[in-house]
């Protein structure tokens, strides 16, 4: 009699079914095979496949389908027609990759709430499953990037983003107060629960206020807004909204506007630490901006800014912050 920790001969059986349903073909190829196959180093095709996220493999396993021979052709492809430079491959495997290992978490959370117990003791029903459904995801995700890729091109058009990688944004951070309680006192459905309502919130106020969220980890959110009074409307507008709420805990939030690096999705530089850093400073339910933030905002009648004066926070000197707030 198998342990409970030992897997259902069923299930082993049909894992091979499984994969080749969510691989979109069968496992035919060794990682030499696919070099090869696309044209290139066994040494670049390596270092994409890593870059993308995925564990070493060894040489004689056969692990790869026609579909990894097609898209490591086609990147090279890119990098041949000058699309991407030699150097950049590494980083746009490597985003991609990142995008898409959440994506392909909160799928199978989809697949484990629907199937139930199926989901691992029933592989054939997994499979069935997934066949059905995965085509109509790729539609979703086709049609979401292609509105994503629309809304960058028209703000680049239209001259609210210059297409270089350093830009001047105002970037933001939200942050829930009391996370670590939450994660000793909430079981993990509520805990779950809590950040699906923070993100979906979030979600709503950022876009309806012209801005984009570039990530969220946990309890934390990071947006960018191209002025300085959307930054402070969506900030104002998530404390204002959290208050209303009977199940969210307060937010600590910061602004910061600067010269960023923006490059595959993401942002880096002092003016994402400074407003990182007036984050963890900001008291439960308020909003802490910097001295560029306070001046862009200065004589804005919808605001009101109250000086904190120079705010200790390590790594920054003699940082300056001002209180946020709704003029009266």
């Amino acid at each position: 009699m198998c342990s409970l920790s030992e897997p259902r001969d069923d299930a082993v059986a049909g894992r091979p079914e499984l994969e080749t349903v969510l691989l979109g073909g069968p496992a035919r190829h060794t990682k030499a095979d696919v070099a090869r196959e696309a044209g290139v180093e066994l040494r670049r095709a390596e270092r994409l496949w890593q870059a993308m996220g995925f564990a070493h493999v060894d040489d004689d396993a056969v692990v790869f389908t026609d579909a990894d021979v097609a898209a490591l052709r086609r990147l090279v492809q890119l990098v041949s027609a000058q699309v991407l430079t030699p150097e950049a491959e590494t980083a746009v495997a490597r985003s991609l990759g990142q995008a898409m290992s959440r994506l392909a978490e909160w799928q199978v959370g989809i697949f484990r709430t629907v199937l139930g117990d199926d989901f691992s003791g029933d592989l054939a029903t997994t499979a069935q499953f997934a066949g059905a459904i995965m085509p109509v995801m790729e539609q979703l995700q086709g049609y979401v990037w292609r509105r994503h890729l629309t809304a960058t091109a028209m703000r680049e058009l239209g001259g609210r983003d210059t297409g270089e990688d350093e830009r001047t944004l105002v970037i933001g951070f939200a942050d829930i107060v009391g996370y670590t309680r939450l994660i000793r006192d909430f079981t993990e459905l509520e805990l779950a629960s809590l950040i699906d309502d923070f993100e979906e919130l979030a979600t709503g106020v950022v876009a309806e206020n012209r801005g984009r969220i570039i990530k969220t980890v946990g309890d934390e959110v990071l947006f960018v807004t191209d002025t300085a009074a959307d930054g402070a409307e969506i900030a104002l507008s998530l404390n204002e909204q959290i208050a209303q709420s009977t199940r969210l805990p307060p937010l600590r939030i910061g602004l910061a506007k600067g010269v960023v690096l923006a490059r595959f999705g993401d942002v880096y530089g002092s003016t994402v630490n400074i407003a990182s850093r007036l984050t963890s400073v900001a008291r439960p339910a308020s909003v802490l901006v910097d001295r560029e933030v306070s001046a862009a905002l200065r004589d804005h009648p919808d605001y009101h800014l109250l000086s904190v004066g120079p705010t200790k926070v390590q790594g920054f000197r003699g940082l300056r912050a001002w209180a946020l707030r709704r003029a009266r």
